[in-house]
């Protein structure tokens, strides 16, 4: 179709990459955002969830560590499932960006800004 074109059949082939990657990219965003990981500590007496873009949507503590004596520990195990949380969103984002690029036929590796 746009044989006789030249270049321009290879800007054409190039535009419409550019737009399913955009596509694609939208679609991963909202992924993201509806996926949700659970970090824990403590053997699972604290747990934090959040989306699969690192944003905190819940904690769940189990009762039994309430004791005022050991406050600092409560302090760190919350932190903690909060930050093992965030790590696993961080991988999980990371693994759907590889496997987009992967689908675009892009190197392994490119970053791509807005993740």
């Amino acid at each position: 179709m746009l044989k006789g074109l030249g270049n321009l059949g290879d800007m054409a082939k190039m535009m419409k990459k550019a737009q399913e990657m955009q596509a694609k990219m939208a679609e991963l965003q909202s992924d993201l955002e509806n996926t949700v990981v659970i970090g824990e500590s403590g053997a699972g007496l604290v747990r934090a969830r959040c989306t699969a873009k690192g944003e905190l949507t819940g904690l769940e503590i189990d009762p039994s560590i309430f004791n005022p004596d050991e406050k600092e520990v409560v302090e760190d195990l919350i932190l903690a499932a909060i930050k093992d949380a965030q790590s696993k969103a961080q991988e999980k984002s990371r693994q759907e960006m590889e496997k987009m690029t992967a689908e675009l036929g892009l190197p392994a590796g490119m970053n791509i800004p807005g993740l």
